[in-house]
Order: structure tokens, then C-alpha cells, then sequence
């Protein structure tokens, strides 16, 4: 795997074997009775809570106005959640829906809906092990430590009734993304040693796998006593989405036919408040070793009649098996009423012997669905859209697995063994991405929505049955044919319909020429309490993950903003800050994000300020799109995108007040740093605008247009100039404006140089000023900040002292430390970068850190406090390994002799501008002073 960026998977001859029995040397570690600390939020003090009433109050009444409409509102932050320390490895692929797993191994935080995150444990979800010896010693447990949540009285006949018995000191737990092992060691049995390995087909260049809703858990039993051990494992689901749905009724369990010794039992959940169906399936493998019994349908809970939770755990208890249990018939459950399933794998182990048993969970979760559009998971290009395939799932995934663990292996053992790293951080680097996983991903076949009939009463049209069509139709081996067929012209009949609409939305699938592979549509959320998909100005820093691992996702990505640039949209919101009314996207502006209720429709979610005017979002497009092109060497994207990035740099025009080549800041914070006013020309928008200004010549060069690529060049090296005189020999200041915070020593201030030096391109200022600014931002903002043990401080001032003047710049942002070690490291500064790096792992993933392991937020402050769990941006750890391994690029070396009083340069000018001035801004969308005294008058007097 060259450079981390290949797209053909390696012969499977040549792939590392896998170690049944051990997990790697390198993982992240904790014992199943652990108390890691639990995370603490942010406070606001009185003064800031005073000043920050009025915004905080329209947040709020919008929130319950979204959620009076069935909405998730945008900023989730008056939600109560379920915050713990415990998280895990989650399960599942990729864009499939995701299920959450604490490292004492329960199944929780349950995210299969749009927007839906339930975070509680689902406690009758478990693994469980019961083991009788010839001597008549029996031991028995849940493979998980008593939960707060398990009543302590066995009175009932629920899952308090299971024995609880496991001792979690002496249990381990290893996770290395997107694997885990969970060592029992002497328990409950002292001369039994069970290691069970958890397996999700998180496999990087697999566009197949990578989508299944499925994870495995393979056992293994070692007994290391003197007589041999009669062995049942227990895997019990309850038919339930988490929180109290399995209350609501209807539901119903079933076996599935057996094949090539794969056992299963299906689960089928009837939703309810409109969200899609859902069916689970539990399975397990039988072999010469290992015989698999089922039992149905248990009852969990309520006044039906059957067996119980209590009478199933004791059937096992007494005969090993359900081959006594009576129990193949199933009924619908009822309102008030929850039931589960459970399948048992029993063998016998002989003494100094070592035995394994493999199970599997899938689900089937067909339809991702935005009010009255529906959309088909990639999966279901496999599998089909009528939502009956878990139990074909699971079935697969027990007899592919092992394949999926080899590409993983050959994957990551190449950097495990890379000795140049400190141990924390290849651990670290393939752990962030459980976002890809649990970010709220939605990866869509490719193909537009369906919509109701309901929708279209007013046209007229007719489903076409062409007669050659019908002998596949009615085809006996064709399961399901006849209800696929039809679905299939439904598809297409009201495709051609939407047509027209589909073409005023931000699909980049429209990008793509004749012949080009349509991957999909890719969807994960800022994160759990901002919640809007794609937040570009975050992708930003988060990409590297996608463009390394799965490029052709993040070209999909790229090519939907793309077409976002070209799309206008009238439509009006209303903007939290000043409660002001504005237009929802301008031709030329690049969206926040692609939407949230309606993704690709109505995009640019975000309405705390308007991001129209933010100086960040086109440079920051212009740039990812070069990466991306000389990172896959596409031609046809880089061609198809071309006029967009033109478009994007045009926009910004309007920004540059005095015609110097450099934009200006409008006073309040019109930039990612949305919580840190910013004014004139600044470090971290002015750096970025040159970099995008060299991109935007190195990109025009590649698709053939020289006359801009000349352009494009002047234009850099005037910017160039102007951004040099904000350095002050040892830094470049935060801004020029001379307010308070112009001389802040801020940690992104040299974005845009990491940025031009990730895509090959030459760098936007002197060398020695570079490392002399990054030596600034170390010595202060990441050692002055408790010892250099928590990252780099956003905002420090000259004197040593913390930044106070905005709510963001007295925060660490993990992400953004990780791109400043990325920064560091591309000017082969690796020591300071990996010392930098490493406050992130001590406060985020080490035992002894604040407890944000598989959460990584947003921020965290001086005070321990966190701001925004389970964010995407700290997925830019792998901009770290871009740089360390130093990706052959595909650029070619430019050459240009030209000046901006050239006849050509002159011609190429006038016809820019005229562009821009088509793309300008109108008056009434917010002034500057406006916003301005809006800023100042309510977060910016707060921080005084």
C-alpha cells in the first residue's frame, strides 16, 4: 500500500496471517472494571451567561420549533445526553448505521436514523458463557460487568434474573479501529482463558464490504485445566432501536434456514414515528467442534405469554443447549411488552486444548429517508432494497471475515511496526476513525431519491412493462423478482420525473462523464450536538482520512460541493446571532455544509452567522479539490470541477476592499473560528486565500487552461506580499487591525502553508519564518498550557497569558493540534510535532486523560471542560501520516513569466472581474458595521 493511497486490493497470498489468539502489542488498553473520569461540559460563567442570553434564547425557542416539526434542530446542545467514559470500538462498515460498544461490553449508543442517537445501553444485549467440568464445578456469567442498570434483586424474570458474576480486574480490553479484543482471563472459570475478537469490515480502497451493516465475534477458548470443559457461549438481542422501542409492539422473530453451517435468527422491528423499518440478525457457525441450538423469541419484559428471560438463561444452565426448548413458534409481541432472541454455541474442550466459535450481527436498515425523500444505503447494491437481507448479512459476513481481518492486518501492520513512531501514536491514528463509523455516516447508492406517489398526484405517467422483461420476472431462482422489478421502473419513472429538480441540487453526480463509476453519496455530521452534514470549513481538517483511506468518497464529496458553488437558492433562514432574515446560499459561495433535513436540496444548515460571507469556505474548497486531484491523479474530476473552482475564487473577489490581492475579515467571526472576531487581513483567512490562489494555477495549468493558470500566479505573488506584512520576527500576527487580539500568537495561523505544502505546491512564506513561528507556537501556546500535556492553546498572547477576547480562542481544538503537528512535521520538525501531538492522546486516550476515548471533541479549555463530543475534526490525525509519508504526487512544475501589467494578464483580469462583479454580494445581506456592532455588543463584550 504505497503512500496509504492505492485503490487495488492486495493478493490475498501475500496478506499477514492474523493471530487467532492475541491481540497486537500496540493497543488501547483498559481493564473492564476501570472508573475513567467522566467528561465535564463547558460552563458559562454568570457574566457570560447574562450576555449571551439573547442568543442563547432564540437557539433555544428554534430548537422547539424544529422539534414541534419532527426536526433535529441544527445546534443539539438543549438535549439531555447520556455522557460516559466507556466507548468502544463501534460495529458495522461504513454509511450503514452504527452500534456503539463500551469497552465492558455493552451494546449502546445506537445511531441507525437520520439524526437519531440513542446513547443508553441496551443491557439485554449480551454475550454470555456457561462452563461445567466432570467434577461437578459449574460457572456461569454475562460477559460483562453488573451494570447501574441491572436491578441487584433476582425477584423478576427479566435479564436481573442472568447471573452477573464477571470480575472486570481481571479482564482486559484492546482496541485498535476497527478491531477489538476482550481478554477473560480465569473468568468465570479460573483454568479458562476466552478471547473474543470483534471484526467490522472497515476495510480502506473496499467500496463493497466497507458498506455492510455487519461486525463478528470470533472466540477463543483455551483451557488450561486437568479435565476437559463442557462450553456454552450465549448471544442474546432484544428485538429493539434502543430506548424504549421495544415497548412499542409488533414486533416479531423468526430461524432462517441453515446454510453451510451458519445458524441465525432474524429480528423484525416495526418502527415507529415514520423512521425506517429495521430487521437484526443474530448467527452463529457450526462446525465438527461446535454444535449451534436457537431459541426464538424470549420475553424480556411485560405480561405476555412464553419463556422468559429467566426460564431461557436457566434452559441453558441445565442442558448446555436449546435442544430441549419447545419454542420454534413465534407471535407478534405486544404494546408494553419487549422480547428478544438467542442463539447458544456449545462444545467441549478437551484439557490443554484450544477451541474457537464464531458469531455475527447484522442489520438491515435499507432506507435513509429526509421527509418525504428516500434514499438507498450502498449496501443495498448487494443485498436489495426491500430490507429482508440481515439474516444473508451475518450469514456472509461469518464466512467472509477472515478475508476482511487479512486486509485489515496488511493495512496497518506495516505502521504498527514503524519504529520512527512513539507507541501512543499509531494507536491513536487508526482509533480516530471510529467517526467514519459512528459520525452519523450515511453512504447512499448513488442514485436520487425516491419520493411518494403522493408528491406527483398532479402528473401523469405510467409504469412500463416491457414483455422482454418478464420471463426474468417471474423467474423461480430470482427471489423477490417480481417486487424488485417493479421497484426498479418505480425507481426510474420517477427519476425522470424529478429530473428537472434534481438539477437545481448540489449531486455531484452530475459530474461524472459517461462510463464513470458512481461510488455514491457520502453524509457524516459535524458532529453529535452540531448537527449538519459535511461542514466543509471542518472537512477541511478531517479529509485526509477519506482521501488516504477511501479517495474515491472524498471525490464524491468534493464533487457535490462543486455543484453546490454553482447552485442559488432564495429561499430565506434566519440567523441566531442578530435574528435577522438572510438568502440561503449565493451562486459562487461555498455551502457550510450540504444540509440537514433535506441534504443536496436545501444545503447550508448552519444559522448561527451567515456563512456567505465567510472567508474561508472558497479557499478552503479550492484547496481540497487541488489535494484531491494530485493525490488520485483524475483527470476527468479535476476537469469537471475546474469551472466551479473558478466560480468559488471569483466570489471572493468582493472581499478584497483596497485591490491590494488580499482579502479582508469583516470585523466578526467569518470563519471557522466562529466564536473569535476577526478584522482586516488575518493569518489564518489571508494564508489560505494564497495557498488557494497557487492551487487555483497549479489546477488551471492541469486541465489546459494556461491563460488562467498565468493569472491566477500574479495574483498569488501579490497576496504573497501582503500576507508577509503581518509577520512581526517571530510570529505572524492574528489580524491588522490593532484590536485586541491582532497580536495573538494563534495556533492555525500557518493553515494555509500546511495546506500548499500537503498539495506539493511551494510554500506561502520563508522558510525561516515558518519554523520560527511554528518554534513561537510551541514554545507558548503549547508549552505554557499545563506543562505541554493538553495540546496547543488556539489564541496566546505575547506575554504568556491566554488569549481571553473570544470563547474559541482560550480553547484547545484537538483537531487543529494535530494540523499543527502535520504542519510541523512537513518542515521536518518530527520531535516538536510528535511532543505537540501528545497532549492530545494524554488528555483524550490516556487512562489517566478526561475520558473522551472514541468521543474526541470539538475543544476542551484550562478548565477540563469539553465543548461538543464526538466531533469530526480530530479525524486530521491523519494529515499527520500524510506528511510522515510523504505521498508521491500527481503535479507538474509550472513556469510562468508574466506580470500584472501584461496585455494578457490585463485580459485575463477584466474578464475575472467581470465575473465577480456578477457574483457580488447585495447591500441589504449585512454590512459590515452591522455585523460588526452585532459581534461586539454581545460574544465579543462577553470575554471581557
Amino acid at each position: 500500500m504505497e503512500n496509504g493511497i492505492k485503490e487495488e486490493g492486495q493478493n490475498a497470498a501475500s496478506m499477514p496471517k492474523v493471530d487467532l489468539w492475541q491481540p497486537p502489542q500496540l493497543t488501547w488498553q483498559r481493564k473492564l472494571d476501570s472508573n475513567v473520569k467522566v467528561p465535564t461540559g463547558f460552563t458559562l460563567s454568570f457574566q457570560e451567561f447574562r450576555h449571551l442570553a439573547h442568543i442563547g434564547f432564540r437557539l433555544y425557542r428554534y430548537s422547539k420549533q424544529e422539534e414541534a416539526k419532527g426536526k433535529v434542530p441544527v445546534f443539539n446542545v438543549f438535549r439531555k445526553h447520556h455522557i460516559t467514559s466507556d466507548q468502544g470500538v463501534p460495529l458495522g462498515g461504513i454509511g450503514a448505521g452504527s452500534i456503539g460498544r463500551s469497552y465492558r461490553g455493552e451494546f449502546q449508543r445506537f445511531k441507525l436514523f437520520h439524526g437519531i442517537c440513542d446513547d443508553a445501553p441496551v443491557l439485554a444485549n449480551q454475550f454470555s458463557v456457561f462452563v461445567s467440568r466432570p467434577n461437578g464445578e459449574k460457572f456461569s456469567s454475562v460477559l460483562c460487568p453488573r451494570s447501574p442498570g441491572v436491578p441487584k434483586k433476582n425477584t423478576d424474570s427479566g435479564i436481573e434474573s442472568w447471573d452477573w458474576n464477571l470480575k472486570g480486574e481481571n479482564c482486559t480490553y484492546h482496541a485498535l479501529f476497527p478491531r477489538a479484543w476482550t481478554v477473560y482471563d480465569g473468568e468465570p472459570d479460573p483454568e479458562l482463558r476466552i478471547v473474543c475478537r470483534q471484526i467490522s469490515p472497515f476495510i480502506p480502497h473496499n467500496y463493497k464490504e466497507s458498506s455492510f451493516p455487519a461486525s463478528v465475534f470470533t472466540f477463543t477458548l483455551s483451557n488450561s485445566g486437568q479435565t476437559s470443559a463442557d462450553v456454552t457461549l450465549l448471544f442474546t438481542w432484544a428485538n429493539s432501536v434502543a430506548g424504549d422501542s421495544g415497548l412499542s409492539g409488533h414486533h416479531f422473530n423468526s430461524k432462517t434456514m441453515t446454510k453451510d453451517g451458519v445458524h441465525g435468527l432474524t429480528l423484525h422491528h416495526r418502527t415507529a414515528n415514520g423512521r425506517p423499518p429495521v430487521t437484526f440478525a443474530i448467527a452463529a457457525e457450526e462446525t465438527a467442534d461446535v454444535h449451534v441450538s436457537e431459541c426464538p423469541c424470549f420475553l424480556l419484559s411485560g405480561n405476555s405469554k412464553g419463556i422468559t428471560a429467566k426460564d431461557m438463561w436457566n434452559e441453558i444452565k441445565k442442558h448446555g443447549s436449546f435442544d430441549h426448548l419447545d419454542n420454534d413458534k413465534t407471535s407478534t409481541s405486544e404494546p408494553g411488552s419487549s422480547i428478544g432472541a438467542a442463539i447458544a454455541a456449545s462444545l467441549t474442550i478437551p484439557s490443554g486444548s484450544t477451541r474457537t466459535v464464531t458469531f455475527s450481527l447484522a442489520w438491515d436498515c435499507p432506507e435513509v429517508k429526509f421527509f418525504e425523500k428516500v434514499y438507498h444505503r450502498r449496501y443495498t447494491k448487494f443485498y436489495g432494497t426491500l430490507g429482508d437481507s440481515a439474516a444473508r448479512i451475518a450469514h456472509d459476513a461469518i464466512l467472509e471475515h477472515a478475508k476482511w481481518e487479512c486486509e485489515i492486518e496488511a493495512w496497518q501492520r506495516p505502521i504498527l511496526e514503524d519504529k520512527r513512531f512513539p507507541e501512543w501514536y499509531p494507536i491513536t491514528l487508526f482509533n480516530e476513525l471510529y467517526y467514519l463509523n459512528a459520525g452519523g455516516t450515511i453512504w447512499t447508492d448513488g442514485s436520487p431519491p425516491m419520493q411518494s406517489l403522493a408528491t406527483i398526484r398532479e402528473r401523469k405517467f405510467s409504469l412500463d412493462t416491457p414483455r422482454s422483461d418478464n420471463k426474468n420476472i417471474f423467474c423461480a431462482d430470482n427471489e423477490n423478482a417480481t417486487a424488485n422489478g417493479i421497484l426498479e421502473r418505480m425507481t426510474s419513472t420517477l427519476e425522470q420525473i424529478h429530473t428537472p429538480a434534481s438539477s437545481d441540487t448540489a449531486f455531484g453526480t452530475r459530474l461524472l462523464e459517461n462510463g464513470e463509476e458512481n461510488i455514491g453519496q457520502f453524509l457524516y455530521l459535524e458532529g453529535a450536538e452540531y448537527v449538519m452534514y459535511n461542514t466543509y470549513d471542518v472537512h477541511f481538517y478531517s479529509s485526509f482520512a477519506l482521501v488516504m483511506l477511501f479517495p474515491k468518497l472524498e471525490l464524491s464529496i468534493q464533487r457535490d460541493f462543486a455543484a453546490a458553488v454553482m447552485m442559488h437558492d432564495p429561499g430565506t433562514m434566519k440567523i441566531m446571532s442578530d435574528g435577522k432574515w438572510v438568502t440561503r446560499k449565493f451562486l459562487g459561495a461555498v455551502p457550510h455544509d450540504i444540509g440537514l433535513d433535506d441534504p443536496w436540496f436545501e444545503i447550508n444548515s448552519y444559522n448561527l452567522f451567515n456563512s456567505s460571507r465567510w472567508k474561508d469556505l472558497n479557499s478552503k474548497f479550492v484547496l481540497q479539490v487541488y489535494r484531491d486531484f494530485v493525490a488520485t491523479g483524475d483527470k476527468n474530476f479535476a476537469r469537471a470541477v475546474w469551472p466551479s473552482v473558478y466560480i468559488a475564487m471569483a466570489y471572493m473577489e468582493q472581499f478584497d476592499k483596497d485591490g491590494d490581492g488580499m482579502i479582508e475579515n469583516e470585523g466578526f467571526p467569518d470563519q471557522t473560528y466562529d466564536a473569535w472576531s476577526v478584522n482586516g487581513v488575518s493569518a489564518y483567512c489571508g494564508g489560505l486565500w494564497v495557498a488557494a490562489l497557487q492551487a487555483a494555477s497549479a489546477l488551471a495549468n492541469d486541465v489546459g487552461d494556461h491563460a488562467s493558470a498565468s493569472y491566477f500566479w500574479v495574483r498569488y505573488q501579490k497576496a504573497k506580499a501582503v500576507y508577509d506584512s503581518l509577520w512581526n520576527g517571530s510570529y505572524f500576527n492574528y489580524d491588522n487591525s490593532d484590536g485586541s487580539s491582532s497580536t495573538s500568537i494563534q495556533a492555525d495561523q500557518l493553515a494555509g502553508q500546511w495546506y500548499a505544502r500537503a498539495c506539493g505546491l511551494l510554500p506561502i512564506a520563508d522558510e525561516a519564518k515558518v519554523k520560527k513561528a511554528l518554534t513561537k507556537i510551541y514554545d507558548f501556546n503549547v508549552l505554557k498550557v499545563k506543562g505541554g500535556m493538553c495540546g496547543a492553546m488556539n489564541g496566546m498572547q505575547p506575554d504568556g497569558r491566554i488569549d481571553m477576547s473570544g470563547l474559541q480562542a482560550r480553547e484547545i481544538w484537538p483537531g487543529v493540534t494535530y494540523g499543527l503537528a502535520a504542519s510541523m512535521i512537513q518542515e521536518e520538525m518530527v520531535d516538536m510535532a510528535f511532543q505537540t501531538a501528545a497532549g492530545v492522546y494524554e488528555v483524550a486516550w490516556s487512562e489517566d486523560g478526561l475520558g473522551y476515548s472514541f468521543q474526541t471533541p470539538e475543544s476542551w479549555n484550562n478548565n477540563d471542560e469539553y465543548r461538543s463530543l464526538c466531533y469530526m475534526r480530530p479525524l486530521t490525525i491523519w494529515a499527520m501520516q500524510w506528511a510522515l509519508t510523504k505521498p508521491k504526487l500527481s503535479r507538474q512544475e509550472i513556469k510562468h513569466e508574466i506580470s500584472d501589467r501584461d496585455s494578457s494578464y490585463l485580459k485575463q483580469h477584466a474578464a475575472f472581474s467581470k465575473v465577480a462583479s456578477l457574483l457580488k454580494l447585495p447591500k441589504e445581506e449585512a454590512s459590515k458595521g452591522f455585523l460588526k456592532v452585532v459581534y461586539d455588543f454581545t460574544i465579543g463584550r462577553v470575554l471581557w
